[in-house]
Formats: structure tokens, sequence, C-alpha cells
């Protein structure tokens, strides 16, 4: 669970750094260059990644909450709308006139669909982990960027149809693959 604790906590503060103390990443910035503060960054990223699926999968799961039995079909529903939005936060969307962050957004529907799913404790800590981020990434990127301005840029309709499209593939090919990835099947299991 350490390993798990520690990547989620380290994928936190990493992204976190640029809402939260701007002035303390400038100055590492300034320090040692755009480039290297980029290099560190991807990097502690990646290790933060590794840190969580070595934990996730090394972590046994124990019992700590029972979960709504509606909590797998909602959360099945709730994927499909986070999906939508992490794509949506790729270029220019309708969704982006309703959604200030559509893609943090969509990591706490992600979130708190997985916690609707699951009663376990390592669940508890991914899942509530990355959602607590999500929030306070939205809540301290609103802040420090002010007033929202939405978006001019709209896409067609046929683009929008597009995404539709691409995001019922990748929800179809994330159920094909969620046994491998999470180690439990999506239906069935």
């Amino acid at each position: 669970m350490a390993m798990l604790i520690t990547g989620v906590l380290l994928w936190s503060l990493v992204h976190l750094m640029k809402s939260v103390t701007p002035g303390l990443r400038a100055s590492i910035q300034d320090a040692i260059g755009e480039g290297p503060h980029k290099g560190l960054v991807a990097l502690l990223l990646l290790v933060s990644l590794a840190l969580i699926i070595f934990g996730w999968r090394s972590t046994p799961a124990e019992f700590v909450y029972d979960p709504p039995a509606w909590g797998r079909h909602a959360n099945m529903t709730l994927m499909f709308v986070a999906i939508l939005l992490l794509g949506a936060a790729q270029g220019s969307s309708r969704i982006r006139q309703w959604i200030r962050h559509p893609m943090l957004t969509g990591v706490l529907i992600w979130a708190v669909g997985h916690l609707l799913a699951n009663g376990d404790n390592k669940s508890l800590m991914l899942f509530g982990g990355l959602g607590l981020w999500a929030l306070v990434s939205i809540i301290t990127i609103s802040r420090n960027e002010g007033a929202w301005v939405k978006p001019a840029k709209i896409a067609t309709a046929g683009r929008e149809l597009l995404s539709l499209v691409i995001v019922t593939i990748l929800y179809a090919i994330l159920m094909l693959v969620h046994p491998w990835i999470a180690g439990v099947p999506v239906v069935g299991g």
C-alpha cells in the first residue's frame, strides 16, 4: 500500500505545483532551465505512474465499505461521461462552453464512479486520492485564472459526432482491456 500512496501523492504534488506553488515552480525552472525542468516533471510523473501500477498490483484488497448495489452500473455510465470529457479537453467542443475544466472534471467523475463500484482499501486510496487531486486542481486553477472566459471556437456538428464515435470505440476497448489493466472484469466479475 505504501507504493500506491506514494505514487498518488507524487502524482498530485507534481501536478499541483503549478497552481498551488507557482513561485517555487518558477524558481526551480529558472535554476535548472526550462528543458531540464520539463524532463524532471516527466520523469517524476512516470515514476508516480510506476508506483501507482506496482502499488495497485501488490496491495491485497481489503474491505472498507459496501458500495451500493447500483454502483457498478452507475460507474459504467459515468465512465462514458468521463471519457467524453477527457476527449472534449483535447480540442474545441461544445462541452467546453459548459464545463471550464473538462479533463479534470472527467478524472473526478472517473474517481467517483469507481468509488461507487468498489469498496476496498486500494480503490479508496487510488480513486479517492486522484479524485481529491482533480477537485483541488479545479479549485486552484480556477482561482489563479480568475473569471472564466468561455472559448470562442466551437466544434462543428460533424466534429462532435466524430468525437462521440471515438468515445464509444474507446469505451468499448477499455471495457475489453479492463481485466488486464486492473485485474477485474467490468461485466461478470
